[in-house]
């Protein structure tokens, strides 16, 4: 659509700010879309987005009174809160159940006949979805991990690899089903899996079912303590596993035969969860992990992800942008696995790509640019860290050194030529005590008021002492040893220090030296953080062939 046939229809709304303006989900909007003959056509965006005139949805939402009164599914998902309050997932499932048409513990009277006037006006499908987002969205809302976040499951769905029909999926830690759901949105997909929650596990069945899911079973049970899929080997396994749990069952599983990487620490719960995974591939499997980013460089897990890299197992990690977890805003990674076909066969992965998109918006464009990826070969992952934050290698790869190099020079040489002309001019002197003996204490000259300790250094407080020239004779060897107490603390209020009398002219003119002084020094102390920034950009510009020897 062009801006100007976008202007003449005001401004355009998506189908998620229809749903905002009516107080309704999304899925109700779609099924008002496919209801209603008069429902405003699309004016702008693509197929599967389409974007609306506000002026024409507000005229609609009037005509309908869909904007003026509490709809329908408001009143259900308010009475459902009222009954079942933290526990809304079992009320979801005695709902499903309801629209399933099973026997077994009823709903309350009042939900029931909202269920059942909404079934008959609509289908169980737009009505179990439209629940499934309201607690998707409640859960956001309240920053809660109970459920996968709709951005992790866009970035997982982003980078997972093209499913044969016939291919299974499984995730050990399915919450109530969305993210293998929406992986394995093909109908001829088998899907599996498994949840600690039992109602969770029974909502994600049940949903499911009402989609008309013949290939999907999900059972409920603690994945890691008791597998309910021992024999199971999928092409792809998702799993968005509890972060930061140390009761995960390690004495009791010590043995294991699924720690082939290594025996995770009792703090290192998520690479139990990543080897469980591993475990359920068939050869050429995958497995897909959403990870907090500390388990990327945790002392705890160095061993495993060292074998992880040395057999070419992890292919990529990917750094997603913060806010993609709603429960809080730092970034968790993307860990994608694949087991090799055969040990040391030609598929055998000699990199491992690195990918970080922590400075793009968590609902913006997934597809990283050039200088978001790098290829990092694995010799160079296997030190005494085993760093798998892609930030940490990509820095280095995307470096300008050339640019660096030159331009630090360049200030270097600029700051060496200053410096000399910093150097005050400084003639002999009456020599050494020529000075020492009409001196004053500072501490005398704090009790006439003519010194101030406004801050860390003592200034002037009168025009009849210049402040260059105290604290330039406050610096000096003698005075420093005098402001030393016996255990070695200098303190540089130095009230028992002792400074030459002297008029008002001839102190400006010693402290006007005393400012060079101080100038220069501040000089050295930023040419020698320039050395320092110019070293190690040449040496590590060098190693990294960015930089060469002139021949």
């Amino acid at each position: 659509m062009t801006d100007n046939a976008a202007s003449s229809v005001g401004p355009l709304v998506t189908g998620a700010e229809i749903a905002r303006l009516a107080g309704v989900t999304r899925a109700a909007v779609s099924n008002w879309r496919r209801r209603y003959d008069d429902f405003p056509a699309p004016a702008g965006g693509a197929a599967n987005s389409p974007l609306y005139a506000l002026a024409e949805v507000q005229e609609w939402l009037d005509r309908q009174r869909k904007g003026q009164e509490v709809s329908p599914e408001v009143e259900l998902w308010q009475a459902m809160r009222a009954v079942y309050g933290e526990q809304m997932v079992v009320g979801l499932a005695q709902v499903a159940a309801t629209l399933a048409g099973q026997t077994g513990p009823g709903l309350p009277d009042d939900v029931a006949a909202r269920v059942r006037e909404l079934a008959r006006t609509g289908s169980p499908v737009d009505l179990v979805n439209g629940l499934t987002e309201r607690f998707m969205d409640s859960a956001r809302r309240a920053g809660s991990d109970q459920v996968t976040p709709e951005r992790v499951v866009r970035a997982v769905c982003h980078f997972a690899p093209e499913l044969p029909s016939d291919a299974t999926v499984f995730d050990p830690a399915c919450g109530i089903g969305v993210l293998l759901l929406s992986v394995a949105s093909e109908a001829g997909i088998l899907c599996r899996g498994q949840e600690l929650d039992t109602d969770s596990a029974r909502f994600a069945q049940l949903r499911a079912d009402l989609l008309g899911r013949s290939g999907v079973h999900i059972v409920a049970g603690d994945s890691l303590r008791a597998d309910e899929w021992p024999d199971l080997k999928a092409d792809l396994v998702v799993c968005d596993p509890p972060a930061g749990v140390t009761e995960w069952g390690r004495e009791e599983l010590l043995l294991d035969s699924r720690w082939d990487l290594g025996t995770p620490s009792k703090a290192e719960g998520e690479l139990a969860w990543l080897q469980h995974a591993y475990a359920h591939t068939v050869a050429g499997g995958q497995v897909l992990m959403v990870m907090p980013a500390s388990v990327a460089y945790r002392k705890a897990g160095r061993r495993i992800r060292a074998e992880l890299v040395r057999r070419g197992i992890v292919r990529q990690v990917i750094a997603l942008p913060p806010g993609t977890a709603t429960s809080h805003a730092l970034p968790v990674h993307l860990w994608c696995l694949q087991r090799p076909e055969s040990p040391g066969g030609a598929d055998t992965q000699h990199t491992v790509r690195m990918v970080d998109l922590t400075d793009n918006s968590p609902d913006g464009d997934l597809e990283p640019r050039p200088d978001q990826v790098a290829d990092v070969p694995l010799i160079e992952l296997l030190d005494d860290t085993v760093d798998l934050t892609p930030g940490s290698h990509l820095r280095s790869r995307h470096r300008d050194y050339p640019g660096e190099y030159a331009a630090l020079r360049k200030e270097l040489e600029d700051q060496i030529r200053r410096l000399a002309a910093l150097l005050p001019e400084l003639a002999t002197g009456g020599g050494p005590g020529s000075l020492e003996g009409a001196t004053t204490s500072v501490a005398d000259l704090a009790r006439a008021g003519l010194v101030a300790y406004d801050g860390p250094e003592p200034v002037s407080a009168s025009e009849q002492l210049d402040t260059d020239y105290l604290q330039g004779f406050l610096r000096s060897s003698a005075n420093v040893r005098r402001s030393t107490s016996a255990s070695g603390t200098y303190r540089f209020d130095g009230r028992g220090s002792r400074i030459p009398r002297m008029g008002i002219d001839e102190q400006r003119r010693y402290g006007s030296a005393f400012r060079a002084l101080s100038a220069f020094e501040e000089g050295m102390r930023k040419v020698d953080e320039l050395s320092r920034q110019l070293a190690e950009v040449a040496r590590d510009g060098l190693a990294a062939g960015a930089l060469a020897p002139e021949e």
